[in-house]
């Protein structure tokens, strides 16, 4: 007789593989469909979705964990039963309609979205970002009512469980009374510097040798996974099949570079999940925090760093040539200019927290109702003056519409992008602990240390810890924003 539990791990191995298809139709959405292809698959993956929905609320799954509780299981599949538990509460809220009406809004908005954006088109926008925004408020309404949280919160919470506006109000904070000032002082030091800058024309193709030199270095599995170009990097697909995005600059390499490495550093996550559970949601990765501070820790913490310039600097020119920006001297601080500036996935390390605290403090206050989608671009040039000392009036392209993430409703996204950067750092300490001369390691080629101590501490255990037990089994402690502090300090001053 199969058992309660092995009923359940068939029901979510069945939505894994619909998962895996949808993944795969979106990420061709976003980078090889026609335009006029939009419609028809955004039908499809509305109706996939409703179909996964269904899976989960007709098949017993409350009824099933509970009996599956009662059964002999070890600690990973006691783990997997609560990750099931806590997806079927996600999802189980939630009437079939919204659902379909939200996956349908998501996918037009984005796809408008891409030529607006181009065109600065704010007015445009809005029709149907209204759209995403009145069913993103619904269902948080729906989710607080079910869990007794704010509204924004039931949103957070499924990027981040366990953590709450409270919390990160604390957090944030906290940043903004250090960061204005280092900001600032980091800016001042730099000035004084007289740095040749990088020229010439950086064409897609060599530009494209250059990424995937530095994703083998970087251990990405091409047996497992494709590099390609969409209008606003992303990693997608599933762990036998992850799928990096990136857009080229032919007159700034150093951005699609950048974003390559910070996509493999979610990619080799991905790719290092536990196999033996592929298809449960105890694969799945922990959280969207750390998710982000496994691409952070790959962008900032290593490829920043003087021992990883060191593997770049050869490579770089090999493919463009040299010149005096390329040289030991100047090189480094190429990837380290701080600059108040206006996009955020450009944006350094030091001034990146800022554009992720205006975010969250606008989607918030817009999902809570406390502003409307007209309040929208004043508030952020208000906050980009506040924060950065740059105004965005006028500038939607490079303001309010640069971002792909409230299109599709993805509300309590942005703060994981700052937590992840908290994480990195901290893991990024300890690995430094852990392992003896880690950077002599890094400069002679082998990051192979740092892709174990990273195996054993967090790829292997994809959700089977709650993320406090994680970071505390990894580092010795829960986040401590403290590391982040004094990386920057140590980095920039």
């Amino acid at each position: 007789m199969t058992s309660a539990y092995q009923q359940l791990e068939a029901i979510f191995s069945r939505l894994h593989h619909f998962s895996h298809l949808a993944s795969i139709a979106g990420w061709d959405q976003h980078t090889m469909m026609p335009a006029k292809g939009n419609e028809a698959r955004s039908a499809a993956l509305a109706e996939l979705s409703v179909l996964m929905h269904q899976i989960v609320t007709t098949s017993h799954v409350d009824q099933l964990i509970a009996e599956a509780k009662n059964e002999t299981l070890d600690a990973w599949q006691q783990a997997n039963i609560r990750e099931m538990h806590r997806s079927y509460q996600s999802t189980v809220v939630l009437p079939e309609k919204l659902v379909e009406a939200k996956s349908l809004a998501g996918a037009r908005c984005e796809h408008a979205w891409r030529q607006q954006r181009v065109e600065n088109n704010w007015q445009g926008f809005t029709k149907s970002f209204k759209e995403v925004v009145s069913l993103s408020r619904e269902e948080a309404q729906i989710r607080a009512d079910a869990t007794g949280k704010s509204c924004y919160d039931a949103l957070l919470d499924l990027y981040e469980p366990g953590i709450n506006s409270s919390d990160l109000d604390r957090i944030f904070g906290d940043v903004k009374q250090w960061l204005p000032s280092l900001l600032q002082n980091a800016i001042e030091k730099q000035s004084q510097l007289s740095i040749p800058p990088i020229t010439g024309t950086f064409t897609v193709e060599k530009q494209r040798q250059l990424s995937q030199k530095v994703m083998k270095l970087l251990g990405f599995d091409f047996d497992a996974g494709r590099m390609d170009v969409s209008v606003h990097p992303f990693c997608g697909g599933v762990p036998e099949d992850v799928r990096i995005t990136t857009r080229y600059n032919e007159d700034n390499f150093l951005s699609a570079l950048m974003g390559i490495i910070h996509e493999t550093g979610h990619a080799r996550y991905e790719q290092n999940l536990p196999r033996q559970w592929l298809g449960q949601p105890i694969a799945h990765a922990r959280s969207t925090a750390i998710h982000e501070s496994q691409s952070l820790l790959f962008e900032m913490q290593l490829a920043r760093g003087d021992a990883f310039l060191t593997l770049l600097q050869p490579l770089i020119i090999e493919t463009f040539g040299s010149q005096p920006a390329f040289d030991t001297a100047h090189f480094p601080y190429h990837y380290r200019h701080v600059k108040a500036g206006l996009i955020r996935i450009d944006a350094d390390e030091v001034s990146y927290p800022a554009h992720v605290i205006l975010r969250y403090e606008i989607e918030k206050q817009l999902i809570e109702g406390a502003i409307e989608i007209e309040h929208i671009p004043e508030l952020w040039d208000d906050k980009m003056n506040h924060y950065l000392g740059v105004s965005t009036q006028g500038n939607y392209r490079d303001g309010c519409m640069q971002d792909i993430h409230w299109t599709d409703g993805s509300f309590g996204y942005f703060p994981t992008y700052t937590l992840g950067a908290m994480y990195a750092a901290q893991l990024f300490n300890a690995a430094h602990r852990a392992i003896p001369d880690l950077d002599g390691k890094i400069a002679s080629g082998d990051l192979s240390p740092l892709f174990v101590w990273l195996h054993q501490n967090i790829w292997q255990h994809g959700s089977s810890l709650d993320t406090n037990a994680l970071i505390t089994k990894a580092t010795g402690e829960t986040l401590n924003s403290r590391y982040f502090q004094q990386h920057l300090q140590q980095r920039y001053l």
